[in-house]
């Protein structure tokens, strides 16, 4: 068995116990950015899944948009779809909601889950890249299975472009 970080095992653990097999790597360069992630892994970015995290202005929890690595999120729709009032999150609170440091925030496995999102583009692609729990851990996942295990309801959130 791979020598992982703690934050990277934790992560793994959660898979396993959640009946995935899915397998977090570390690789010795951080992929903290979509950008960074795909050029890693020789994918397209619109493959990584990003784990966007905003705070609930109102209530105080969080609200995780897993999103597309090429996408921006579109903060109206994310309001619209959960009826919440979106603030920003700082690194602090993401720490607190999650377990994990920006720029390792995987999808899953947060230390005080809140509502969640997945980016309906994000269906293109039988597989997808999210971070493992810090900068330099990524796992594979099939699509559906982010789905079912991050209990995310599947949405358009991507922001248009213009």
């Amino acid at each position: 068995m791979t020598e992982r970080s703690a934050s990277a095992q934790i992560v793994q653990d959660w898979l396993i116990t959640h009946g995935s097999s899915a397998v977090v790597f570390e690789r010795d360069q951080p992929g903290r950015t979509a950008a960074e992630a795909a050029a890693l892994l020789g994918c397209d970015i619109a493959q990584i899944a990003k784990s966007i995290i905003f705070r609930n202005a109102t209530a105080g929890g969080s609200v995780l948009v897993i999103t597309s690595g090429a996408n921006r999120v579109d903060e109206a729709k994310v309001a619209a779809l959960t009826g919440v009032t979106l603030a920003k999150a700082d690194a602090n609170f993401v720490r607190e909601h999650t377990g994990f440091v920006i720029g390792g925030v995987p999808p899953v496995a947060h230390a005080k889950p809140g509502i969640v999102l997945l980016d309906a583009d994000l269906l293109r692609f039988a597989t997808v890249f999210p971070a493992g729990g810090t900068p330099h851990a990524m796992f594979e996942i099939a699509t559906d299975e982010l789905v079912r295990l991050s209990g995310a309801r599947v949405a358009d959130v991507r922001q248009e472009t213009r």
